[in-house]
């Protein structure tokens, strides 16, 4: 075996990390999230409807909404936003409410390919799963927390 191949010893896996050196407690998704590379989509579980989040790729159109696809039928993230569309993103700091509109035909094709120019050939698998397109919200649009809000003036008696 060629030394740079050894295995590592495991006295080399339990060494304490260096105190000089900063440690990151993110997520790699997070911290890409942080940088804009992804986007962190939050769903509503379709089984148990606790919150979920994944990290995932996106394409920004100029209109403001954002392409994404998975690389499985099965992906959770994808079969969550089936089940319920209206979902929250997080990308460098900011969080906006979406709805997501399923792609199919040639925006689906469009999407996937927009996908695979931004991130190269890792982002190859896209195109096993579905594509979506996610829509922002506005206050007045059903799924918004503002549009839920109460109509009452603050300080108005009913």
């Amino acid at each position: 075996m060629l030394p740079h191949l050894r295995r590592a010893e495991p006295a080399a896996l339990t060494t304490p990390p260096d105190p000089d050196v900063a440690h990151d407690d993110r997520s790699i998704g997070e911290a890409l999230a942080a940088e804009g590379r992804v986007v962190l989509l939050r769903t509503r579980g379709r089984v148990t409807g606790a919150s979920a989040t994944a990290a995932v790729g996106y394409v920004e159109e100029p209109d403001g909404s954002l392409l994404v696809a998975a690389g499985s039928a099965d992906a959770d993230w994808a079969r969550n936003v089936a089940a319920d569309p209206v979902l929250t993103a997080t990308r460098a700091g900011h969080s906006r409410r979406f709805r997501a509109e399923r792609l199919d035909d040639a925006a689906f094709g469009d999407a996937i390919t927009a996908l695979i120019l931004r991130y190269g050939t890792p982002a190859e698998r896209l195109g096993r799963g579905p594509a979506f397109r996610l829509v922002p919200l506005d206050a007045s649009d059903p799924g918004h927390p503002a549009a839920t809000a109460s109509s009452v003036p603050p300080g108005s008696q009913q």
